[in-house]
């Protein structure tokens, strides 16, 4: 039941950002150029993901365990260091030269798209290069 739970929402999800015109980098693109010819209509998204959600987590707060699992995985570290500003700021930067986050890069893959394939090797080349690194601190 959780497997088609996920399957369903990622499913909703996908459709959600092919429809709201975020897997279209070049409306990303047009949106995060403020000084340019900047296209506002993202923030219509965002304004209705926001309108949506904010009833879903007022009732998941007063729940004592989510519906499809025994505890809620929240993060607990609040704690701002160094590895997640410079994370953050290449999340930031990828987004703004190419218009594509994770997500819509995934829908994009989907379609067989050569931009998609090469943002989605370079992400999880960048995951394991940080795994490696976190590994070889460690130890």
């Amino acid at each position: 039941m959780t497997t088609l739970a996920a399957f369903l929402a990622g499913l909703v999800f996908g459709l959600g950002l092919l429809v709201a015109g975020m897997a279209d980098p070049a409306k990303v693109l047009a949106f995060l150029d403020v000084f340019g010819r900047w296209d506002p209509s993202l923030m219509l998204v965002m304004g209705g993901a926001i309108a949506v959600a904010m009833p879903a987590f007022a009732w998941s707060k007063r729940r004592r365990a989510p519906v499809l699992d025994a505890a809620f995985h929240l993060p607990t570290s609040r704690r701002i260091d160094r590895p997640l500003v410079i994370g953050s700021l290449l999340f930031g930067i990828g987004w703004g030269l190419v218009g594509l986050c994770p997500g819509p890069a995934l829908v994009l893959l989907g379609s067989g798209q050569l931009k998609a394939a090469l943002f989605v090797t370079a992400m999880v080349a960048g995951m394991a290069l940080y795994e490696w690194w976190s590994a070889s601190r460690a130890n």
